[in-house]
């Protein structure tokens, strides 16, 4: 078993996805800080941040609530990574770019999920 929840590949390229999200976003116009650019960065802080929460519950159901939490904040920043796209705030590339990760990370939490649900039989 992982010693710590940091020590976790999904946490690892979700932390490294919200870099990713502050780099894009730096690049926003000024108008947006608290538009896209908030929405963007408290959706993707909330991936890593609901999977360590998760890792931190003592019952695997209140585990998964955080990471279903996660999931969902995926969602969410993908759906604001196209709104970025259709505002022409990001080009084509970043998009595709920072979508890969995001997949990536779509990937890694449900197998993480599925998991843990074997863990409540």
């Amino acid at each position: 078993m992982t010693s710590s929840y940091t020590d976790l590949t999904v946490w690892q390229r979700s932390r490294q996805l919200v870099g990713e999200v502050y780099s894009l976003t730096k690049g926003f116009p000024r108008e947006e800080v608290f538009g896209l650019t908030s929405q963007m960065r408290r959706s993707a802080v909330s991936v890593p941040s609901n999977i360590a929460e998760g890792c931190g519950r003592q019952h695997p159901k209140d585990s998964i609530s955080f990471f279903y939490i996660a999931r969902g904040s995926l969602y969410e920043l993908e759906t604001q990574l196209y709104l970025s796209f259709d505002q022409q705030l990001i080009a084509l590339p970043e998009l595709e770019a920072v979508l890969l990760q995001l997949t990536d990370c779509k990937k890694l939490l449900h197998g993480f999920i599925n998991h843990y649900k074997q863990k409540l039989g």
